[in-house]
């Protein structure tokens, strides 16, 4: 059986962004596994313009070269964990206009949530839930939140607590476990 291949995507692009240092303790979390590849997916390095396909995503008829290119990278995952900041009760603009640019790639596929703000990104969560649910993405119960008063230091090095770590486990658990059995389904 081969190992599944998850993203985890940062979704921030912001200068100074708090994102990236979680992303990184998610991966390095996310390494000490044997039945999954994890690969950081930065936002930084698909520079996608505001929406400019004319063709809804679910015809798959791009004809922009950074949408090909956006959408011959997800597509090669099998679940995604989505890091995303809470940016006025809502994930990040530049996260939502990543997904909403493909939509057969995500389809049957598993996912994560991973969230921080200053409560804990939570709300940006719900929102990444109900829109994952749209693009037939089967996202897990567990999340991960971090807090910018508890775990980050002057609300900007990122120092999480240990109780993350258990949670961590449970969350990898149950993506890999429905990435696996949504494979059968894509075939």
């Amino acid at each position: 059986m081969t190992n599944l291949k998850i993203a985890v995507i940062l979704g921030s692009t912001r200068p100074g962004r708090n994102g990236e240092a979680v992303a990184n303790w998610v991966l390095t979390k996310a390494k000490e596994r044997a039945d999954a590849d994890y690969e950081l997916i930065d936002l930084l390095d698909y520079p996608l313009p505001h929406l400019d396909e004319a063709v809804p995503a679910s015809r798959g008829a791009y004809t922009s070269d950074h949408t090909k290119a956006w959408s011959a990278k997800i597509r090669e995952f099998d679940g995604y964990i989505f890091v995303t900041p809470e940016y006025n009760h809502s994930t990040s603009g530049v996260l939502k206009n990543a997904i909403d640019y493909l939509y057969a790639e995500w389809n049957n596929k598993a996912a994560a949530f991973v969230s921080y703000g200053s409560l804990g990104g939570t709300r940006a969560i719900e929102h990444l839930r109900a829109i994952a649910s749209e693009l037939q993405l089967a996202h897990v119960r567990q999340q991960l939140s971090f807090s910018l008063f508890t775990d980050f230091e002057n609300f900007s090095a990122f120092k999480p607590s240990p109780v993350h770590d258990d949670a961590a486990a449970v969350l990898f658990d149950q993506l890999e476990s429905w990435a696996r059995a949504l494979t059968s389904v894509r075939s």
